[in-house]
């Protein structure tokens, strides 16, 4: 391994005490005792973040349940759904909403009230009504990427790429369309 092209050196200080770290039952290498303490104490944190992401995809699979229940839906489509809500948590990279993601966004960055923000928009030439219905998750035309990209401070071009790109749920349902792979349609596009 290196380093600005240079060859990384062991470092071992006789006056320290070290420490010897395992990975199956194999030492693999030997640190400080507080620099132990700081690997213990990230894999404890990674341990309980994952405890906690099993507790919160079970809880999930409850509510979902409990929603197919109460609605008299199949409770064979708890799957399905749960996928459906993971997608909409996710932040979206292209489209609509990730426009609209990004203008909220700028209204906190530039730390001011949502009718600040909506004078803020008209002054760029981005009417209350335009921004509203592109808050709502509407289709963003041509003629408003100008304004938006003023707004945003990015590129017409980078609006456009954001606009116009492909969610991974897109190109997934593209792909079974046309019996293809998600990978292989996804390099079409890139």
């Amino acid at each position: 391994m290196a380093l600005n092209n240079q060859p990384l050196r062991l470092q071992f200080h006789p006056d320290s005490s070290y420490i010897a770290i395992s990975s199956d039952e194999v030492d693999v290498g030997f640190c400080t005792p507080e620099f132990a303490a700081k690997i213990v104490e990230t894999l404890n944190e990674d341990e309980k973040l994952h405890e906690d992401n099993e507790t919160l995809n079970k809880a999930l699979k409850m509510a979902c349940l409990d929603l197919i229940k109460k609605s008299g839906g199949n409770p064979a489509q708890v799957d399905r759904l749960i996928r459906k809500y993971m997608e909409n948590a996710k932040r979206p990279q292209h489209g609509p909403r990730a426009i609209a993601y990004l203008l909220r966004d700028r209204q906190e960055q530039l730390d001011i009230s949502v009718q600040e923000f909506i004078k803020f928009c008209d002054s760029y030439k981005l009417s209350p009504k335009e921004l509203k219905a592109i808050l709502n998750g509407k289709d963003v035309a041509d003629e408003q990427l100008r304004p938006i990209s003023r707004i945003l401070g990015t590129s017409v071009q980078e609006l456009m790429e954001v606009r116009d790109g492909f969610s991974n749920t897109e190109i997934n349902k593209l792909a079974r369309i046309l019996g293809t792979s998600s990978e292989e349609l996804a390099e079409l596009f890139d």
